[in-house]
């Protein structure tokens, strides 16, 4: 890469970091904790969100930002269960940035318990960007495989925790979770893991009580 290139990234990069910092500092002065999900393609990001309004309602409010390449369909899913969904299309760009987020931030309520933000499907781009989050989940789905942390291990070392999802595929898979577990541990030891089937439910307590744990931690701290 040219120094002019390095440059331009470090610039993009430096100001994504800013709007960043300015996202999370209201969203936390609202006591709004937000979740940033990223994952590959199809590994069940929208149906988990589902699961995890079940599992909220009707105690803790949520709302979500979705990022799509194209289409509103994942926001229109989630918008079917009652939860307000915004839709971001990046129209080619492979991640969201954070002045993305900031376009709709006017319009996310002060009430929120949780915002989760859906990043674009992609285990590479999205890594690079902090989008304003206080908790980044990989969501690693069995079928890709167990050894995908250290072929993409920013989107693991950038990580809080890491979602093992189609937990229920695993009986007809080569997918080893105790090889998934150690290769993700390897390169960042403070991953929480969670064992999840989206589809069947299981699992998902576990972690809806985590973000539970983490939302009176953040208040906590501000109060």
């Amino acid at each position: 890469m040219e120094k002019k290139e390095v440059l331009v990234l470090e610039e993009l990069l430096g100001s994504n970091k800013k709007i960043a910092a300015e996202i999370r500092k209201k969203l936390e002065d609202k006591g709004i904790l937000t979740i940033n999900l990223l994952s590959s393609p199809g590994a069940g990001k929208t149906t988990l969100l589902e699961r995890i309004a079940e599992g909220l309602s009707p105690d803790y409010s949520m709302a979500v930002i979705e990022g799509d390449i194209e289409t509103e369909r994942d926001s229109e899913r989630i918008r079917a269960k009652g939860i307000p969904a915004w839709q971001i299309i990046t129209g080619g760009a492979c991640h969201l940035e954070a002045k993305m987020v900031a376009k709709v931030f006017s319009e996310i309520p002060a009430d929120l318990d949780f915002l989760f933000i859906e990043n674009v499907g992609n285990l590479v781009c999205p890594a690079s960007y902090d989008l304003g989050e206080n908790i980044r989940c990989v969501i690693l789905s069995t079928p890709e495989g167990d050894d995908k942390p250290k072929k993409y291990p920013q989107a693991f070392t950038t990580s809080d925790c890491l979602i093992i999802n189609k937990a229920d595929l695993i009986p007809a898979l080569p997918f080893k979770v105790e090889n998934a577990k150690r290769e993700a541990l390897e390169i960042n030891p403070k991953l929480k893991i969670f064992i999840t089937s989206a589809l069947k439910g299981s699992g998902v307590r576990e972690l809806i009580e985590y973000f539970q744990s983490s939302l009176r931690k953040l208040r906590q701290k501000n109060a």
